[in-house]
């Protein structure tokens, strides 16, 4: 029985001291990946803008940008989904409008408020002649 004691622990001592190491370790250091030496994330050479000798990778990087979010929206399988949150929001914020004319205040702030809201609204409609497209 004593062996067993002594044994489970010398165990148990042995993880504690292993614990204790690899916690205060800093393997920031021993970092892997797309790093340069200062351990700053490397991003490939991506053109700032399209103009002249840049616009045809520019373009590849806006094509490859665009995939992305097609992957990640999957619109074709969640067109109904998306459409309902559109129409959703589209509903809210005609009963926002409504309530900001209603409840007034500042001529002036009411009207920019509206003005915003309004823009929202085109934003909605600009995504639904989007999913139009598609």
């Amino acid at each position: 029985m004593n062996q067993e004691l002594m044994t489970l622990f010398l165990f148990i001592g042995i993880c504690f001291v292993a614990y204790l190491l690899f916690k205060n370790l800093n393997f920031s250091k021993f970092r892997e990946g797309m790093t340069d030496a200062s351990g700053n994330p490397v991003s490939p050479n991506i053109p700032q803008d399209g103009i002249a000798g840049n616009a045809a990778s520019f373009g590849a990087v806006l094509k490859a940008a665009n995939i992305r979010f097609q992957d990640q929206f999957l619109i074709s399988k969640y067109r109904s989904d998306y459409e309902a949150i559109i129409l959703d929001w589209d509903d809210l914020l005609s009963n926002v409008m409504l309530k900001t004319a209603l409840t007034g205040g500042k001529t002036e702030d009411t009207l920019q408020k509206l003005a915003n809201l309004n823009s929202a609204k085109a934003a909605l409609n600009n995504i639904m002649l989007f999913f139009n497209k598609k």
